[in-house]
């Protein structure tokens, strides 16, 4: 069973970085599609990155294409998300996810979340 724990939020100014991690503690990681999605107050989850199984498909979302990063290492069962230029409007609680088809994923089908980590980013 996948067990999710992200780490690396923070509280940075505008223009910083921070790299993101999700662990996977279950052992199967690499069976799954992952994503990155946050929740900014008062608004509706929104998915940031996704990545395939192998790491060789990524997709992102227009607000931060350019900006982020999504990678994963299998070895580690870890997926990360890389963000540069972090903008005040990228302030969110983090999720991670897994799902076993980026199909299910798109269609909010997911199989395991992460309890999420705050970033922070001030003006």
């Amino acid at each position: 069973q996948v067990r999710l724990v992200e780490s690396g939020g923070g509280l940075v100014q505008a223009g910083d970085s921070l790299r993101l991690s999700c662990a996977d503690s279950g052992g199967t990681f690499s069976n799954y599609v992952m994503s990155w999605f946050r929740q900014a107050p008062g608004k509706e989850r929104e998915s940031v990155a996704t990545i395939n199984w192998n790491g060789i498909s990524t997709s992102y979302a227009d607000a931060v294409k350019g900006r982020f990063t999504i990678f994963r290492d299998n070895a580690r069962n870890t997926v990360y998300l890389r963000m540069n230029s972090l903008k005040p409007e990228d302030t969110a609680v983090y999720y991670c996810a897994a799902a076993l088809s980026t199909r299910a994923m798109v269609a909010g089908v997911v199989d395991y979340w992460g309890q999420g980590t705050q970033v922070t980013v001030s003006s």
